[in-house]
């Protein structure tokens, strides 16, 4: 290995650079910091494509490019070096998650650079602050940069909170690349912790928000309890192949057993469930919508939840050999899918909609990896134009709350589109790509998932391709409701809110991401260049068609029209009223409580859990403490009473001898007696 191969280690080196000098010098890089932290990221990305011309370059089988650093764990049988693999399946990952987080970090340079810091302390001038105080919306999902009439009179360099930001955002790029490029469950698990461990920073970075504060701590302890899947994945692996490096674990997963196979299946899907947000640890991912609105965008776009994805497709040889553990991945797709394309129907907070699909649409890509070889090449398909299009629909919303003061209840906008033009053709880019309509992006990725689907073959491919049909109606109207709902219609909001256009700064990510929800899945399926290109790493099957494809995606198109019209009917013919409703029907009320997932997590697990531990309070401190203080108490008691033989008289002790002495004597002629 050597020339620009060699640089390999560079890719999460110069985002982690960049988060320690930011975290380390303090308020002295207030005024620089944004910078570092955007040239981090651009550098970072300008040598994955780098790496990626030269993979391009050389043959097939030697484009993998392995890198052992130094040696990690040298404990006895347990042997990890840290190194790093970068493979046509992480150079994917590589990509996006440098080259749509880059963009993320221009966009934030002007989203937060006149918002509160992290203690709600306000970064304005007085002059600039127009009377907004810096706890005003608190109950709001995220923070805008502000209105244009607030942002006059404040220099661009004046936010002391953005330098911290950025630190994060630069954390979050650092810990995934790490995580994509580790070349083994160990060296993943530590980047898998360092997503998690950015994430809960950035939920919660407006931390004088105790919403913001619960989101992040929600976020947290259910990804912890997904972590313990990948955790108790490695101790699996180590007993059963004595190592967790990747090249051992699958070059003897063949002798594994059935049940060990099926195990680590099990374990790994349910760290996937965490991360991805699927059925039944979903229920942090609405609540993250609490920070602010770039991280929402690099969560669902280009970090966080496409981890559980890479997991379940990285560890292909062994869900192939476990097809309980893959059947179970299949139904946790199929349920979620559904889940979260219900939740997004009821959602007026613009957010929390595109975090529903966000929900949804991972669900789709879990799906086509539980296929198997025929499904991994298009779930990481649909998982890199999903990229560029729900990062445009979440950039898109952080600019129609920058114009909204904050507003983020999609009632009280309307007819936007005439006050922020490049807002409404950029995320009505994205939302034609997500709802699958060709050209554009979505409707390559998602077809062909949903072509595998009734590909499945038998009763389980009817079923399978039914929901994901069903799921894409289902995304097509709530995707419309949002568009109907935010730029058309009556002007539905508050007299003293003036929509503006975002500047420049915020616009050209925009555009660009537009620009990928476009062409980018074209790009992609074009002579099938994905399949080609993944096929080294995790193989290629064909699908059994149970229908033409051309029956398949004229349903598909079918289908997805009848949610825009069914939408359309609802939310364009008709008023829309400044409230929700109250009059609405049951399933419209569970899809606003997020389908009751926070209620059966404390049905299930909460209340249980808390009457668990107090038994066992009430257990040690009966039964334990009690026989503990027990013992000691008979002691003490003893003791007390025995110190009243000890009376420090002489004559005392001498009157004891002289019995004793009798008694002895006694004793001794009545034996010869």
């Amino acid at each position: 290995m050597n020339g620009i191969s060699s640089t390999v280690w560079l890719l999460p080196a110069l985002p982690l650079f960049g988060a320690v000098v930011l975290l380390l010098t303090g308020r002295r890089s207030d005024t620089w910091g944004h910078l570092l932290g955007c040239a981090t990221a651009l550098a970072s990305f300008a040598l994955g494509l780098a790496l990626f011309v030269d993979m391009l370059g050389r043959d097939t089988a030697d484009r993998a490019v392995n890198q052992d650093l130094f040696q990690w764990v040298p404990v006895a049988n347990l042997q990890i070096d840290f190194g790093l693999q970068l493979d046509q399946l992480s150079m994917c990952f590589v990509l996006l998650i440098t080259g749509v987080g880059s963009l993320i970090h221009i966009y934030s340079v002007g989203y937060m650079a006149h918002g509160p810091d992290p203690s709600g302390r306000s970064t304005g001038s007085a002059a600039g602050t127009s009377g907004r105080s810096a706890g005003s919306a608190a109950g709001a999902s995220g923070r805008s940069a502000g209105s244009a009439a607030g942002a006059s009179g404040r220099s661009a360099g004046s936010a002391p909170g953005r330098r911290l930001f950025f630190a994060y955002l630069n954390l979050f790029l650092a810990a995934m690349l790490l995580l994509v490029l580790a070349d083994n469950y160990f060296g993943l698990y530590v980047g898998w912790e360092g997503v998690g461990l950015a994430s809960y920073l950035l939920i919660g970075f407006w931390q004088y928000k105790p919403s913001a504060a619960a989101a992040a701590k929600k976020a947290f302890v259910v990804n912890r309890v997904g972590d313990m899947g990948l955790a108790v994945a490695m101790m699996i692996m180590f007993a059963t192949f004595g190592s967790v490096t990747f090249d051992d674990v699958f070059a003897g997963a063949d002798a594994a057993s059935d049940g060990v196979l099926t195990a680590l299946g099990l374990v790994l899907l349910l760290a996937a469930c965490g991360k991805s947000a699927q059925v039944p640890l979903q229920s942090w991912l609405g609540d993250a919508m609490e920070g602010p609105t770039p991280v929402s965008a690099l969560i669902h776009a280009a970090t966080m939840v496409t981890a559980g994805v890479y997991l379940i497709v990285r560890s292909d040889v062994l869900f192939d050999l476990a097809p309980t553990a893959q059947l179970a991945v299949v139904i946790v797709g199929a349920v979620t899918l559904l889940f979260g394309a219900v939740i997004g129907c009821a959602k007026d907070d613009i957010k929390k909609a595109l975090a529903a699909s966000t929900m949804s649409q991972i669900g789709y890509m879990v799906l086509a990896a539980g296929l198997g070889p025929a499904g991994y090449a298009f779930a990481i398909m649909h998982l890199l134009t999903h990229g560029f299009f729900k990062a445009g629909l979440f950039l898109g919303a952080g600019s129609v709350m920058h114009g909204m003061n904050d507003e983020v209840n999609m009632r009280h906008y309307g007819g936007l589109r005439t006050v922020m033009p490049i807002t409404f053709v950029t995320f009505g880019l994205g939302y034609l790509a997500i709802i699958g309509i060709p050209p554009f992006a979505g409707f390559f990725s998602k077809d062909k998932i949903i072509e595998a689907a009734f590909g499945a073959g038998g009763a389980e491919g009817i079923v399978l391709g039914a929901a994901a049909l069903l799921g894409a109606g289902i995304t097509a109207f709530y995707m419309t409701r949002v568009m109907l709902m935010t730029f058309f219609g009556r002007r539905r909001w508050a007299a003293d809110v003036h929509p503006h256009e975002s500047p420049a700064v915020m616009t050209g990510p925009m555009i660009l991401l537009a620009l990928g929800s476009v062409g980018a899945g074209a790009a992609l399926s074009l002579g099938g260049a994905l399949q080609d290109w993944l096929e080294p790493v995790v193989g290629t099957a064909e699908i059994e068609h149970l229908l033409p494809v051309w029956v398949i995606t004229a349903l598909t198109l079918a289908v997805v029209l009848a949610g825009v019209a069914v939408a359309y009917r609802q939310y364009a013919r008709r008023d829309i009223p400044d409230a929700a409703p109250a009059d609405v029907s049951a399933l419209t009320v569970a899809a606003r409580r997020d389908l009751y997932g926070d209620a059966v997590n404390e049905a299930v697990f909460m209340r249980p859990g808390r009457s668990l531990t107090a038994t066992l309070v009430t257990v040690d401190d009966k039964a334990v403490d009690g026989a503990v203080d027990g013992i000691s108490a008979t002691v003490g008691a003893l003791s007390a009473r025995m110190r009243h033989l000890q009376t420090g008289f002489v004559r005392s002790y001498g009157l004891s001898m002289l019995v004793g002495a009798a008694v002895v004597v006694a004793a001794m002629m009545l034996g010869r007696l």
